[in-house]
């Protein structure tokens, strides 16, 4: 009788450690959706930053016609994308963005599965951020 309480104890407390470890490991991670408000916010704070990139995931097509400042373009559509993401420093912090938030919000869950610690998603994409009186450069 007293060891199967002794296995039940010990079975408790192991699946409370394995469950704290999770939760650790998801709570090191930020990635969210923000204004273009907040991103502006974001951007200028770390102008200059080089643990801080802006990476616009629309296509070499729509990149060419008007970005965000020092956006670095990775085609959302490339059939490498998640490997192109890989190669990426995974504790930086990024803000990422398309046309309206419908790619980059299908991008959060590989960033999160690659183990990118800091991710800020612009709500609303580009198109929000320009209609927020924000520039973009060709």
């Amino acid at each position: 009788m007293k060891l199967k309480n002794l296995v039940a104890v010990f079975l408790i407390l192991f699946a409370t450690a394995i469950a704290g470890c999770i939760t650790s490991e998801q709570t090191q991670q930020k990635i969210i959706s923000v204004s273009p408000d907040e991103a502006y916010r974001l951007i200028e704070s770390n102008r200059g930053n080089p643990d801080f990139a802006v990476i616009d995931i629309r296509t070499p097509q729509e990149f060419s016609m008007g970005h965000i400042e020092n956006a670095i373009n990775i085609n959302f559509y490339d059939p490498d994308f998640k490997q192109k993401l890989s190669k990426l420093d995974r504790d930086k912090t990024y803000v990422v963005y398309c046309r309206t938030g419908h790619r980059s919000g299908l991008a959060m869950p590989i960033f999160r599965e690659l183990g990118f610690k800091e991710v800020y998603e612009i709500d609303g994409g580009i198109l929000a951020w320009v209609k927020a009186g924000y520039g973009i450069v060709k």
